[in-house]
């Protein structure tokens, strides 16, 4: 994993920042107090072993910004920490093309100060599309979204632009000019939004104009925000990183309501959700779908005879166990110790070899609680037969279970054992 580079004379604001980053993003870093020190951690271990710099303007050795420059000239996005605020150095920075500036003034700008390196260390894994039909303007804000370290991808107009998205899917934000040829940032949004929901694909109207009404219209037909040209770097900043936030906190919030608190699989409101369309599409002929039903053996005794606590421990390391080990497949938590796993383009036969190696595994690995060893078997139930619905081909599947467990438990039953 790359590392952050904190390059501060203050001991206290060094450690306050260390320790904030340790807490927050529990990312690993290297410090310095001096230009000579950064100059020494660079060369040692190359500037690739960084994703990001937070740099004190004004070192000891380095009273003129020197060292913000130096780790400029070696391609590190940088956050420049300063006590002092002017105009003249705010834009001689930005136009050195740093990151961002924060005020060393209160617990807030430290805080927004870390929030930039989250932000830069997520921006990494995030693909951006820039749609401009300008060469010059297109070039500009793609070197200006580079220093946040976005995976950019570029179209000169709408067309082109749905060919982008067609080879590249998981593109998560697209900036767009209104005035382009073929097809004008309108209509391309209107396209988008019959594929694509706000949350799914955030759009930036991006067009310099005199029509005031402009920005609302590029909303009124699905954009999440407008910026009017010419625009400062800063702008331009915090319109996609306010985007990103959100979009991400709506991800958040849905994820949450998708996962069972504890063991954090998928929950049965989701399972029967996102299931349905997995059924339906095998009812078609997609594909063969398996539908396993699980339950873990004497899990009451467990509770009873270790506590709720320790049971608990058991269901978060077999829910572990069943993300490892079935990580194409949808594993959800129906409720109390019974679990569901759903597996496409997977035979009765192969299932249940899948199954039963998990199964083996499962019993030969103990669960330290308590500094003591648990020890716990599964049984399983497991049916390819493609019934009208998802509740129904799983009420199959539990009634192998319950056969399974009939008889002797510790056992995987399939189709062809299937007594009824």
């Amino acid at each position: 994993m790359k590392k952050i580079l904190v390059i501060e004379d203050s001991s206290t604001v060094r450690n306050i920042l260390l320790q904030v980053i340790q807490k927050t993003l529990n990312i690993p870093t290297d410090s310095a107090e001096s230009m000579a020190q950064c100059r020494d951690l660079i060369k040692k271990n190359g500037s690739n072993a960084y994703f990001a710099a937070m740099v004190d303007l004004n070192l000891p050795d380095a009273a003129a910004g020197e060292a913000v420059a130096y780790t400029l000239a070696h391609q590190l996005p940088s956050i420049v920490l300063t006590g002092d605020y002017n105009e003249t150095m705010r834009t001689k920075l930005l136009n050195m093309g740093v990151v961002d500036y924060v005020i060393k003034d209160s617990t807030y700008s430290f805080n927004y100060a870390i929030s930039l390196l989250q932000r830069l260390h997520k921006n990494q894994f995030i693909k951006l599309l820039v749609v401009e039909d300008s060469k010059v303007a297109r070039s500009y804000m793609v070197d200006l979204l580079k220093q946040h370290l976005f995976q950019i991808y570029t179209a000169c107009d709408g067309v082109e632009a749905l060919s982008v998205l067609e080879q590249e899917p998981d593109i998560k934000i697209l900036l767009t000019d209104y005035n382009m040829p073929n097809m004008d940032g309108f209509q391309l949004v209107q396209t988008l939004r019959k594929r694509f929901d706000k949350n799914q694909l955030a759009i930036i109207g991006v067009s310099s104009t005199d029509n005031p009404s402009l920005s609302a219209r590029f909303i009124k037909h699905g954009a999440n925000d407008f910026l009017s040209k010419p625009f400062i770097h800063e702008e331009l900043y915090c319109r996609v990183n306010q985007t990103l936030d959100h979009i991400e906190l709506v991800a958040e919030t849905q994820n949450a309501a998708n996962r069972d608190f504890m063991t954090k699989l998928y929950n049965r409101r989701y399972l029967f959700n996102q299931g349905a369309q997995i059924h339906a599409n095998a009812k078609q002929g997609q594909y063969s779908l398996a539908v396993v039903s699980m339950d873990i053996d004497h899990f009451k005794e467990v509770n009873d005879t270790y506590s709720h606590e320790v049971g608990d421990i058991v269901l978060k390391h077999v829910a572990n166990m069943l993300t490892i080990c079935f990580p194409k497949s949808l594993v959800a938590r129906l409720g109390g110790e019974e679990f569901c796993i759903l597996m496409t383009d997977t035979d009765n036969e192969l299932a249940s070899a899948r199954l039963n190696k998990f199964r083996e595994k499962l019993a030969l690995s103990p669960i330290l609680a308590n500094d003591q060893d648990i020890w716990i078997t599964a049984s399983f139930g497991v049916t390819n037969f493609i019934d009208d619905t998802l509740d129904s081909q799983l009420n199959r599947a539990d009634r192998l279970l319950y056969e399974a467990k009939n008889d002797g438990r510790n056992r995987v039953y399939n189709d062809t054992d299937a007594n009824f």
